[in-house]
């Protein structure tokens, strides 16, 4: 399951004759984005308990938590603990990812991607003392790339986007062979339970356990991933649906089929992987890779990523290097690449502009430093 809160960009203009190293205040309202956690921290709380009943029940479960929703819940050591109890029981698997869910894992340069997961990798073990062993990029982002850095590091496992391009007519239902054994969602039936639950008007609503697990127990296959976003339980849960029930009682359910819940490091272990062509020729992310880099305004704003990147390594023993690396990361998060697609054209022309707005600012913040 993938908790993700972002720190989004406000809106902003640059005004004439400001200068000086710009703070996260500048671009961010730290406030709007602090009341918004606290609503949804409290949501989460209550999903954390009902995931642990279902643990107790035989349920097994992996986390994604992003690096800007785990900078959150500093504010929060009551979430923050109702987490590393996951990590106590034995139950949940937490993943390694990017530090701030960016898309550095395309840029020409591989550098700033492995320091983003070395620093991710750090964060876990200072908050919630554990190491991670299967990585989770951003959005389930697939490029081969990134897979020796990720040996090197000593992860053995990798989760991605089963999408069409990459299954190429097979069934993301085995482990596949890699660098990595790999890991591919499985799209229809995780977007089941992450966007159709609540639906009255869906043909398989009302979705009960036992549907769900025979729906899975006639598949053929070693491994079914499912991969959803947590705050989509929220929207089930808000909506008055049966998802709570439907998370208690399905360990039981698919136990009553012969069909064992795992973490990803346990069914790499179990499975022998088969091999699929095409994760050596394609690359994917979650809704697809038009989705995040399918217009010019998202070209740019990654070719501008990258060359800020290369300007602001060169000022690495700058006394405000530090302050300016933090707000670059979050000025790399997914969710600005995303809310640029053309599906609503004004609305992604609005934010770009913005967009390009703050990231022209800080450029310019970085070009003074080095001067």
């Amino acid at each position: 399951m993938g908790v993700h809160l972002p720190y989004s960009p406000k809106w902003y203009w640059p005004v004439e004759g400001f200068f000086g190293v710009p703070e996260m205040d500048r671009y961010f309202d730290r406030n709007s984005i602090f009341s918004k956690f606290l609503k949804t921290s409290r949501q989460f709380l209550r999903l954390n308990d009902l995931i642990m009943e279902s643990i107790e029940r035989g349920g097994k479960y992996s986390f994604d938590l992003s690096g800007p929703f785990l900078g959150q819940c500093r504010w929060d050591p009551e979430l923050l603990e109702s987490f590393r109890e996951f990590g106590e029981n034995g139950g949940v698997e937490f993943t390694g990812s990017c530090s701030y869910h960016s898309l550095s894992s395309l840029y020409p340069d591989l550098s700033w991607f492995k320091e983003e997961v070395l620093m991710y990798r750090e964060m876990l073990r200072e908050l919630l003392d554990i190491t991670p062993k299967t990585f989770v990029n951003t959005e389930l982002l697939y490029t081969e790339r990134v897979e020796k850095i990720l040996t090197d590091l000593g992860y053995n496992c990798l989760i991605a986007e089963g999408s069409r391009n990459l299954m190429n007519g097979y069934d993301p239902v085995h482990v596949f062979e890699n660098h990595l054994p790999t890991l591919l969602r499985h799209i229809n039936l995780s977007e089941d339970l992450e966007l159709r639950f609540s639906e009255k008007n869906w043909q398989g609503y009302p979705l009960i356990p036992e549907k769900f697990a025979d729906w899975i127990a006639s598949m053929e296959g070693d491994i079914l991933t499912l991969y959803f976003n947590y705050t989509s339980l929220c929207f089930h849960y808000r909506n008055k649906s049966m998802i709570d029930d439907f998370i208690r009682m399905l360990p039981e359910a698919l136990k009553s089929r012969g069909i064992d819940m795992l973490t990803p490091s346990e069914a790499v272990r179990r499975f022998e992987p088969l091999k699929l062509p095409t994760l050596g020729t394609e690359q994917t992310i979650r809704y697809g890779i038009n989705n995040a880099l399918g217009n010019h305004a998202q070209q740019l704003y990654l070719r501008e990523l990258v060359r800020i990147e290369e300007e602001l390594s060169g000022l690495k023993e700058n006394k405000n290097y530090r302050e300016l690396k933090h707000i670059f990361g979050y000025l790399q998060q997914s969710e600005i690449f995303f809310s640029m697609n053309s599906e609503n054209l004004r609305e992604g022309y609005e934010r770009a502009v913005n967009y390009f707005s703050i990231l022209s600012d800080f450029r310019r913040a970085v070009l003074e430093e080095g001067a």
